[in-house]
């Protein structure tokens, strides 16, 4: 028990959603906390976004208990409260499951766990939490905060643990690498030798997770403000190919760090995006990712079957994005414009007339064109075609069909290499 005095934690810093839910809960008789990264971050001096609830309630007790509430989840059971677009999601405490548990579910071999919906205290949810950072719970009937883990002194370490055996809990949810991944990069916290020991050999295990949850992971990593961070994370505990196979083996062919400058310079421009609160899409990452791989596979059908550029790339932009899927399940929203925006890169090369300037006008313009500029770190676009591209963007609709009426092709075959260096 760490009492108010010995802690920063102020109500002021949680949202008034959340407070509301626990002191209805609290009034209801029941046990109610607020638990996991709101306290963590709250700790670490940060405003978190999201905050959490474990209570004694059973889902259903919830549900009655909130109008604007709806049951989800059939892996685990949880609430979502709504207040207008804040969502606080409450869980009810859990136990380790015994062997006659009717809602808990093992996958054989594996040991991950399909289902888990055992019901139990504050303690036993405390220990059945996945590192000691998360499973520290602050209390608003005397202010303190519970850690059953140490997780406040590895805060104070700037350290990421796993509470149990690190082996088996990375068995029963393979998920938690990439969670240390994800929290060591947004916290800027180094991952315990013995977390971090099992990784490298249990990565495989990744590979049977459904594709669908591993999206909701790369939005997690990649679009919450320390995308590069993250990057360079899964690359130090060989999680990339797990994730990204195709890019994975792109990189491994990258004598001059080009590849490599190419994926980190747009992870670093999402951060920057992201922390000027600037729109990000998962599409155009994916785009990038998947640039090289379906560049390469579409040189090789111009040169194996003549294929004409622009059907080399819608060809082996649906082969290879249905070979990532089988990875990470991207939807259709997302997969359609991000092979828009690559099959939209030979139109770079017409610079003059009518046709070439209605490229501007394409609702996709402005992702082609990034995309386009990042090319330029592969060397596969000139600084002077770069640099015009960049100046048919400015001025009036007039001075734009001077500059696409006086406008040239660049010739086939005469691209100048750019020289850059990681930065």
């Amino acid at each position: 028990m760490i009492p108010r005095p010995e802690h920063n934690i102020s109500r002021s810093n949680i949202s008034k959603a959340a407070l509301k839910v626990l002191y209805r809960l609290q009034d209801g008789g029941y046990e109610a906390y607020l638990v996991g990264g709101s306290v963590r971050d709250l700790l670490l001096g940060e405003h978190p976004k999201d905050f959490d609830i474990a209570t004694s309630a059973t889902p259903e007790e919830v549900h009655k208990l909130f109008n604007n509430s709806r049951l989800i989840g059939r892996r685990f059971r949880l609430v979502h409260v709504r207040f207008g677009r804040e969502i606080i999601e409450v869980a009810t405490f859990r136990a380790a499951a015994g062997a006659d548990d009717d809602d808990h579910q093992v996958a054989e071999g594996s040991g991950r766990v399909l289902r888990d919906n055992v019901w139990g205290t504050l303690e036993d949810d405390a220990m059945r939490r996945d590192f000691t950072v998360n499973s520290l719970y602050y209390g608003i009937e005397d202010y303190a905060i519970r850690d059953f883990a140490g997780g406040v002194a590895d805060i104070e370490a700037r350290q990421l643990r796993l509470i149990g055996d690190p082996e088996q809990r990375y068995r029963e949810d393979p998920v938690r690498m990439l969670r240390a991944a994800r929290f060591a990069a947004k916290l800027d916290f180094e991952v315990e030798a013995e977390t971090a020991a099992p990784i490298e050999g249990l990565a495989n295990l990744l590979d049977n997770i459904p594709g669908a949850r591993l999206f909701d992971e790369f939005g997690k990593l990649f679009q919450s403000g320390h995308a590069f961070a993250s990057w360079q994370q899964l690359q130090k505990f060989d999680l990339t190919r797990h994730l990204f196979p195709l890019t994975a083996m792109w990189l491994n062919n990258d004598p001059q760090g080009l590849r490599t400058c190419f994926i980190e310079q747009a992870l670093r421009n999402t951060d920057e995006r992201v922390a000027a609160d600037k729109p990000i899409t998962p599409m155009f990452l994916f785009a990038v990712f998947l640039w090289g791989p379906v560049a390469g596979r579409a040189r090789q059908l111009m040169e194996e079957e003549s294929m004409p550029e622009v059907q080399s790339l819608v060809t082996a932009g649906a082969e290879l994005t249905a070979m990532q899927c089988q990875r990470i399940a991207v939807p259709k929203r997302f997969s359609f414009p991000m092979r828009e925006i690559m099959q939209m890169q030979p139109r770079f090369n017409r610079r003059k007339g009518k046709r070439a300037m209605t490229l501007l006008g394409h609702r996709r313009f402005r992702a082609a064109y990034d995309l386009y500029a990042l090319r330029a770190l592969l060397g596969e676009v000139s600084d002077e075609d770069l640099a015009w591209w960049t100046d048919a963007q400015q001025g009036s609709e007039a001075e734009q069909k001077k500059i696409f009426a006086a406008g040239k092709q660049r010739p086939a075959g005469r691209r100048r290499r750019r020289k850059t260096g990681n930065n």
